[in-house]
């Protein structure tokens, strides 16, 4: 099994649409998404969206969905966006992809989007190191560990 965990970075245009009320963190729809290594994201990537408008199309290069596992992006459950220890937080439960005989072979990056959003702007990337293949083995995004922590605004 393969675990994601603490490769989060945030797009520089995601912080900003934060104080633009552009996302709702605890109420939109966020998802997360799975592309092959044909694009490879940064804190810089110009206006990233997942099939909505924008100026890169991070859908583009989804992995297959013809597996049982990944049919899509898949729903982040059970967020919140709080004040933890005078640090605004952003959680979500973990995402665990089964092992699939028929799923994806070529899975690098994961990236969070808003699927509420008109735009469906995205918000943040996963690095998962290398080309991941769910016939191998089972994948799980675990954030950052045991408190699934997404996002962290720590002041200094």
């Amino acid at each position: 099994a393969f675990m994601a965990t603490g490769d989060i970075k945030w797009f520089a245009q995601a912080l900003h649409d934060l104080g633009n009320k552009i996302h709702d963190m605890d109420g939109d729809t966020l998802k997360l998404g799975i592309i092959t290594s044909a694009v490879s994201p940064a804190l810089s990537t110009s206006a990233p969206h997942w099939g909505g408008t924008g100026t890169t199309n991070l859908a583009t290069n989804q992995v297959a969905t013809g597996g049982t596992s990944y049919t899509g992006p898949i729903t982040l459950s059970n967020k919140s966006w709080s004040v933890v220890s005078n640090v605004p937080t952003f959680r979500a439960d973990e995402v665990t992809l089964a092992q699939d005989a028929s799923g994806f072979t070529n899975g690098r990056w994961g990236v969070i989007y808003n699927d509420s959003d008109a735009n469906k702007r995205c918000l943040a990337f996963v690095d998962m190191g290398s080309d991941r293949s769910l016939v191998a083995g089972p994948i799980v995004f675990a954030w950052s560990g045991a408190s699934n922590d997404i996002l962290t605004i720590t002041q200094s």
